[in-house]
């Protein structure tokens, strides 16, 4: 049995080296450790802010989808709020002059007042964006004028539109509805008359 107190002295440094040496390795692996903590914490936090924000962001995402939701549903339910605001004064216009032409009164100022009405109205309506189509004079044109009727004629030329049976409409640059128009075709001569006069009869004749 060896003697501790008789071992060699360099045996004794040799085992206070080693014990040193498990001593810091001990240390480093508990600083390493506690570190490793820091760091876990520190992201468990990160974590729980970045999920705070998620949630707030989607809460907030979901406010705005129902907010818009509601400015659409206001928007088109009261979409003609101000064209029919501007037309209630020609309403009132309208009341007047019926009101006036009740009170047995000749039909001049019936008339006037019924004029008037339709001044207010077409201008609350230019305000609006919405003209009339112009048609008579012009070539005839399919995307704005629709043709009832063509009617020879010697002083306009063919496709001329000549007559205008009710107005067409734009709202600035869609059609509202199409003029309704008589259209121009070249008139027939006197001789082309004849001749088919003739060729009607010769076939009568035999």
């Amino acid at each position: 049995m060896v003697d501790e107190h008789n071992k060699p002295e360099a045996q004794t440094d040799a085992d206070s080296a080693n014990a040193e040496l498990c001593q810091v390795k001990v240390s480093d692996q508990d600083s390493e450790i506690a570190e490793l903590h820091l760091r876990l914490n520190a992201k468990e936090e990160e974590a729980k802010n970045n999920y705070d924000r998620y949630v707030r962001q989607v809460a907030d995402l979901d406010n705005f989808k129902k907010r818009s939701a509601r400015e659409r549903e206001e928007q088109t339910r009261y979409a003609n709020e101000t064209l029919v605001r501007d037309l209630l004064p020609v309403i009132d216009n309208l009341e007047r002059a019926i009101a006036h032409a009740s009170g047995g009164v000749n039909g001049a100022p019936l008339v006037e007042g019924i004029d008037m009405v339709l001044k207010s109205f077409l201008d609350t309506l230019s305000k609006h964006g919405v003209q009339s189509v112009a048609a008579i004079g012009l070539p005839f044109d399919p995307a704005q004028h629709e043709a009832l009727a063509q009617v020879e004629s010697a002083e306009e030329p063919p496709n001329t539109v000549i007559e205008q049976h009710q107005k067409g409409y734009l709202m600035r640059d869609r059609l509202l509805r199409p003029a309704l128009v008589s259209v121009s075709k070249a008139a027939i001569s006197q001789d082309k008359k004849n001749e088919g006069t003739k060729v009607e009869n010769d076939q009568v004749d035999d």
